[in-house]
């Protein structure tokens, strides 16, 4: 063979021996996958009410092309069509985003936010597997996906593309361990700050949120995802077992405060100031003779009614209307009453000097309170897993006074 012929044969060849190229919105990925960096990127909670639990995010570098793809889940936008009633109705879209860390990082920098990134030991293999996944995902007719605040968020469609590179590793280590937390253990002290809206999320979730949940489970929370992703083994390429966290490093320390380990525990302050409102209502009731104890015992005894009124029609439209799962069966039911908005026609009557309580207010108002008892009682059978300690001690107090200050024998 001469050498021109050679030469020519190997010419012919070289494009069957080099390493094969796949090309994806500009990003080359070699199919060894030997180009490709792989981060987890964590970003602490910021002040919006959205941003109270963090942010997860995959980078992937392609040293190839010099190109950085920040993979973004749980993106979400006001504008979008019917997104409030979506919302109300538990049936969000949310979708994965493409960016470039330039410039997003500056973003989160600027809310004062800490960024962490987590460098993988992944095989070429898994960093390519794991390339294909969101590319996959961020098609337009992938994109989108039903988003859901403890199963489908952020930080979970993260934890899964990369446990689905490789091929269950992370769940099979995560799955056993707990710490004994709840789903609304953590969703209270991330609320912290927002005391109002904390008080109005407890009052809304139901028994789901009070299951005892693994390491998986909780990786929810974008923070916890990065401090267990810290612990687990990954085989390399060779088939030993190696930290899956090559290098960790803070981008930047952020001035926002850190959220609190563990849940307020306002149990004692929800049962004395219930006792001190039931207390008080008793005590204007026995001076109905005064005009000023009429008229405070009415508007107080009114409110209450229409607060547990109201609020009970609110959990019976999320249990029975919409798809938040973490709201169904809600014992809280009994205690946030609709019955009570039967009451408030009496309890604004009772301002009149000569009102006297009918008996079917005597009886409705007993009912109320009996109702409520009867949830403190059911706390005794594990069947009954919801941690509404607060809303027992809070409540069952009032209703009790108010059924008393109609029921005792008038002179």
């Amino acid at each position: 063979m001469s050498l021109r012929v050679f030469v020519l044969w190997i010419l012919l060849l070289f494009p069957l021996l080099a390493p094969a190229q796949t090309e994806i919105n500009g990003v080359y990925a070699s199919e060894a996958g030997k180009d490709l960096d792989v981060a987890l990127v964590t970003f602490g909670p910021g002040t919006e009410l959205w941003e109270r639990f963090g942010h997860n995010a995959i980078l992937i570098r392609d040293r190839t092309s010099g190109r950085q793809r920040l993979y973004n889940y749980g993106m979400f936008d006001f504008a979008q069509k019917d997104f409030f009633l979506n919302f109300a109705r538990g049936r969000m879209l949310y979708r994965i985003a493409v960016d470039d860390p330039a410039d997003e990082f500056p973003f989160y920098r600027s809310e004062g936010r800490w960024i962490v990134e987590q460098d993988l030991n992944l095989t070429p293999e898994q960093r390519v597997k794991l390339f294909d996944y969101l590319e996959q995902n961020i098609r337009p007719e992938n994109a989108q996906y039903r988003y859901d605040y403890f199963t489908a968020n952020c930080a979970t469609r993260v934890r899964d593309a990369l446990d689905t590179a490789l091929d269950g590793a992370i769940r099979t280590q995560l799955i056993a361990p707990s710490r004994g937390f709840t789903y609304r253990m953590d969703s209270m002290r991330l609320m912290r700050p927002e005391p109002v809206l904390m008080v109005l999320m407890d009052a809304g979730l139901g028994p789901f949120a009070d299951k005892r949940i693994s390491y998986w489970a909780e990786s929810f929370v974008p923070m916890e995802f990065m401090r267990y992703v810290r612990d687990l083994k990954v085989r390399d390429a060779a088939g030993n077992l190696v930290p899956l966290v090559a290098r960790e490093t803070t981008l930047d320390a952020g001035r926002l405060p850190e959220p609190p380990e563990y849940p307020s525990n306002w149990v004692w302050q929800a049962l004395a100031i219930g006792v001190a409102a039931g207390l008080g209502l008793l005590a204007l009731a026995r001076r109905r003779t005064r005009r000023w104890a009429r008229w405070t015992f009415a508007t107080g005894a009114s409110l209450i009614a229409l607060a547990c009124g109201i609020a009970g029609l609110v959990l019976i439209g999320l249990w029975t209307l919409t798809d938040h799962v973490a709201a169904w069966h809600n014992e809280n039911i009994l205690l946030l009453n609709p019955l009570c908005l039967l009451l408030m026609p009496a309890w604004i009557a009772s301002a009149r000097a000569r009102w006297q309580p009918s008996r079917f207010i005597k009886a409705m108002s007993f009912l109320v309170a009996f109702v409520a008892a009867f949830e403190f009682f059911l706390k005794i059978y594990p069947s009954f897993p919801q941690d509404n300690r607060f809303w027992i001690a809070l409540l069952l107090p009032i209703h009790a006074a108010l059924a008393a200050s109609v029921n005792w024998k008038r002179s």
